[in-house]
């Protein structure tokens, strides 16, 4: 097993150096939870999410400020000319002062679109933390895809050097007149293939560093590897209604589905709102001055005001908007149960998986003590005569298969134990915390 994990860690050393020319300066990070923490404060997607989640807080800000008092001041320099009958022509500059408050009393569609706004924000609260639960599963999927990868190569590696031997073994017995040209034909067919196996894995090695690199922006120096002797343990509650149940309730998608959904609700209000008058205040301070006014001292003019505006008639744009905040609201309800119908059934599905992986993985596991038993019974009889060339080849194969089998059954077994957590809306570094015990 030490020979196995020191092959892994050897491809993943090369592979690295294979990223070295085009990748960023490489990282120390060489467990999952460095990559996670390196993923959080570097992932595009993520900050992505928070970007847009200050922006949703900003225009709950924006709506808010249009129920609050609004000060100006202007002033404004001319020049009058007054050519009425009853006097002499007057003429001459003016200046103008003013200070302007105003003060909204009652408008029913800025406190809807206020609670909108604010709904919203709620709602992007709840798409940044579902983006955060995602990346701990991108960071686990990514960081285990290339743990597999790595031990595929090793695999396919160890399977290109079994048929290398069985080539030369070949070449010795045609050679001693045991084995026909045939026999030395089909083990180059087998080690030839093999070959290109190892380049297409050797390949996606590099390929999966390069998907960890690209969440953390790093290139990982080294990656721990995942220990063999894994807990198989099943879900609990062992029931994956109770899991789907909990996704429908706790997932944090369903959360900002529902947000969407009130918040299309203070919408279709703001909208009917059109139809209700509104009142505001307002207070004004002036100070004229020039040669109309007739004197060339300062004054000073004050207005106090009470505004109603009732509307009468918009064209049927009032009924219009109405008509189209139902539309969202009905569009917002669809997606909602659209959400939580895809939640239900990625836990009951993660579920399953994990359940199943347990019985993959024990099956796997026996198939590669099994496979191994039969590839040393058959080569001993490879050489008493009573098992062909043919049998001993794929015996070699069969091998390689079933370590294949038995890696990535390990693997995906890890990464359905947190795709069940997603599902719930439970996943947090704890969680990788966990995992991160079981690598070495």
């Amino acid at each position: 097993m030490r020979d196995v994990a020191r092959r892994r860690m050897t491809a993943l050393a090369l592979a690295t150096l294979a990223l070295g020319a085009c990748a960023p300066a490489p990282a120390l990070a060489d467990d999952l939870l460095d990559v996670w923490r390196l993923g959080r404060a570097n992932d595009p997607v993520l900050a992505a999410a928070d970007a847009t989640r200050a922006g949703t807080h900003d225009l709950a800000d924006q709506a808010r400020a249009a129920l609050l008092p609004q000060a100006s001041a202007t002033a404004a320099i001319g020049r009058e000319r007054d050519t009425g009958a009853a006097r002499p022509v007057a003429s001459g500059h003016t200046t103008d002062v003013a200070l302007g408050v105003s003060q909204v009393v009652f408008d029913a569609g800025l406190w809807s679109q206020l609670s909108a706004a604010r709904l919203n924000a709620d709602a992007q609260d709840a798409t940044l933390l579902a983006a955060q639960q995602a990346l701990c599963l991108r960071v686990a999927t990514a960081y285990f895809d290339a743990l597999l990868a790595a031990d595929l190569l090793t695999s396919v590696q160890a399977n290109e050097d079994a048929f290398s031997q069985q080539v030369a073994q070949s070449q010795v017995r045609y050679r001693s007149g045991l084995d026909a040209q045939v026999d030395v034909d089909q083990s180059r067919a087998y080690q030839a293939l093999a070959h290109a196996n190892t380049i297409a894995a050797r390949q996606a090695l590099v390929d999966a560093l390069a998907a960890v690199a690209e969440i953390t922006g790093q290139t990982p120096a080294a990656l721990k590897t995942l220990r063999d002797d894994l807990p198989l343990l099943a879900p609990a509650p062992a029931d994956p209604q109770a899991w789907a149940d909990a996704a429908a309730h706790a997932n944090p998608a369903v959360w900002a589905a529902q947000k969407g959904v009130d918040s299309a609700e203070s919408s279709i209000d703001a909208a009917r709102a059109g139809h209700l008058p509104s009142l505001s205040a307002g207070f004004n301070l002036g100070r004229p001055t020039g040669a109309p006014y007739g004197d060339s001292s300062a004054r000073l003019a004050n207005t106090v005001a009470l505004t109603l505006n009732v509307p009468l008639f918009a064209g049927g744009a009032t009924q219009a908007r109405v008509s189209q905040a139902r539309h969202q609201r009905d569009g917002a309800r669809d997606g909602l149960e659209a959400q939580r119908r895809a939640v239900e059934r990625a836990a009951k599905v993660a579920y399953g998986s994990v359940v199943a992986g347990i019985g993959q993985v024990q099956a796997t596991r026996d198939s590669v003590a099994a496979a191994q038993a039969s590839l040393a019974a058959t080569r001993v009889g490879r050489e008493v005569g009573n098992r062909t060339q043919t049998d001993v080849l794929n015996a070699i194969q069969t091998l390689a298969q079933a370590q294949a089998a038995y890696a990535q059954a390990r693997h995906q077994f890890i990464l359905g134990r947190l795709q069940l957590q997603l599902a719930a809306g439970a996943l947090t570094e704890t969680d990788l915390a966990n995992v991160n015990t079981l690598l070495q």
